[in-house]
């Protein structure tokens, strides 16, 4: 089984992060609206602006979570394909989470 990670741009400018097992399932619950208490419910239209696929649903689940705590520079040079400049900023910090022991 493929499991994917897929990012969306949504209608006000944000970006929405997910995982699932069936992407084409997925993506017409999000175009449809199909789940009122989602995220993108309101923010639609919707565009699939990144997709990748992992072995297992551990790793989708997990490259899910770091892609939702970059800061949206990083995300669009990943959306681009510029991994020069995603690693460019993991390694000055443009994350958009602060450290816990950073206030």
């Amino acid at each position: 089984m493929v499991f994917w990670v897929y990012v969306l741009r949504c209608a006000d400018g944000s970006y929405y992060t997910g995982h699932t097992d069936d992407l084409e399932k997925r993506m017409d619950e999000h175009v449809t609206g199909a789940n009122p208490g989602c995220y993108t419910f309101k923010r639609r239209p919707l565009e699939n602006v990144f997709t990748q696929s992992f072995p297992t649903r551990e790793e989708a689940l997990s490259s899910e979570r770091q892609i939702k705590g970059w800061s949206r520079k990083k995300k669009e040079a990943m959306i681009c394909g510029d991994w020069d400049e995603v690693s460019r900023l993991a390694k000055s910090g443009g994350t958009a989470r602060k450290p816990s022991w950073r206030k």
